[in-house]
């Protein structure tokens, strides 16, 4: 074995030992992390789609011009050991103008290098395979198949390679993402009121968005990686945008997975809050505010903050934050370039400040892989 091969070996190695039980265990005993910036980096968006259109009066109007794509550029560490840099390009369903044929299918294309860092030595880091692959996208039904439709020789998947004793893997994305319902000039017409509930400390709480839009997870299965620790997880479920706030809501979001023989299950709730500083006009200036609970109805009834939540009101015990029970919070913040005359982001530079209270490395990097699935709807308002 070379030099490099037993380098990469015991960073992967390292990686998993560090994190992996001794024996199986249920799910609250997993190793866990608190600890600021679990998900941080940067994230450009480009949407060339938006200002690049076409002008052959070929297509439908406000088409983009064929073979354009929206782009975003990651570049993106997770839980301090794994690097996700490259691309997600969006590619919209286009139609001929009148006759409603299909000048171009939709898709989301993705070809991002995985890259494992040394935990004893973070600047050593090495490359060891890619998430590749397509995911077509139907423009009427905004449903994405993450099995790959017909084109299955490119499903998006995982592709890890081989490194000394380190065995590599194809694990392949699949089921279907639900994206949002509402758009045409009658999407008024196709938002729903919804309550939402949490449990705060020893209260329950509520509040109402009225024009709410899911986007839902039919039998979502994560592949597995970059490492063997991240095994495959089914999630079922939705997340809805309320277009009144920007606000979006979860609501009892399940992902099931097996590790080492045992059985897990983690459900995920709460609220991820759209804010936007007092001269975005000018600057483009607006943040995410994340509040989101895992398996909240097992540890709420135990909060050491009870009392402070219940002299509160519900809207505020709604969006307050809890560090007594697990929960990603922090924020990614937006810096956006609007199209002169409009409210719309011709580009958009992000950057990812997340962290975990009591989360462990398969719960963090679960929701990393889903929120880069739905990188179209979370971003593209």
């Amino acid at each position: 074995m070379t030099s490099l091969s037993r380098m990469i070996c015991g960073m992967l190695s390292a990686a998993t030992l560090s994190f992996a039980p001794a024996a199986p265990l249920f799910a609250a005993e997993l190793p866990t992390l608190t600890e600021s910036g679990v998900i941080s980096g940067t994230m450009d968006i480009k949407f060339n789609t938006r200002t690049q259109l076409d002008k052959s009066s070929k297509l439908e109007k406000g088409s983009a011009k064929l073979g354009v794509k929206d782009e975003y550029i990651v570049n993106l560490n997770v839980g301090n050991t794994t690097e996700f840099t490259g691309t997600i390009q969006r590619q919209p369903e286009l139609k001929v103008k009148l006759v409603g044929m299909e000048a171009q299918a939709g898709a989301l294309l993705y070809d991002i290098n995985l890259s494992v860092l040394n935990p004893r030595n973070l600047s050593q880091k090495k490359t060891v395979g890619k998430w590749v692959g397509g995911v077509p996208m139907d423009g009427e039904t905004n449903v994405l198949d993450l099995s790959g439709g017909e084109d299955v020789a490119n499903r998006l998947r995982m592709a890890v390679d081989t490194v000394g004793a380190a065995q590599g893997f194809t694990s392949n994305f699949s089921g279907k993402l639900v994206g949002q319902q509402a758009k045409g000039d009658d999407w008024k017409d196709k938002v729903v009121a919804f309550t939402f509930e949490r449990v705060i400390g020893k209260k329950k709480v509520k509040i109402e968005a009225k024009q709410t839009d899911p986007v839902k997870f039919d039998n979502v299965v994560l592949a597995k990686g970059p490492s063997a620790i991240y095994p495959t997880t089914r999630v079922n479920g939705r997340m809805d945008y309320d277009y009144d706030t920007g606000n979006w809501y979860v609501n009892g979001l399940s992902f099931k997975y097996n590790l080492d023989g045992t059985d897990y299950e983690d459900v995920l709730s709460g609220s991820v809050k759209w804010m936007e500083d007092a001269n975005r006009a000018q600057n483009g200036k607006g943040w995410y505010e994340f509040n989101l609970r895992f398996n909240e109805d097992q540890h709420s009834a135990a909060s050491t903050e009870a009392d402070a939540f219940a002299e509160m009101s519900e809207e505020e015990a709604f969006f307050a934050v809890d560090n007594s029970i697990p929960t990603l919070t922090g924020r990614i913040d937006y810096v956006d370039t609007m199209i002169p005359g409009t409210e719309t982001p011709s580009a958009s530079k992000i950057t990812y400040s997340l962290n975990a209270n009591k989360l462990s490395k398969q719960q963090i990097m679960n929701f990393f892989k889903l929120w880069m699935l739905a990188v179209g709807p979370v971003n593209d308002e």
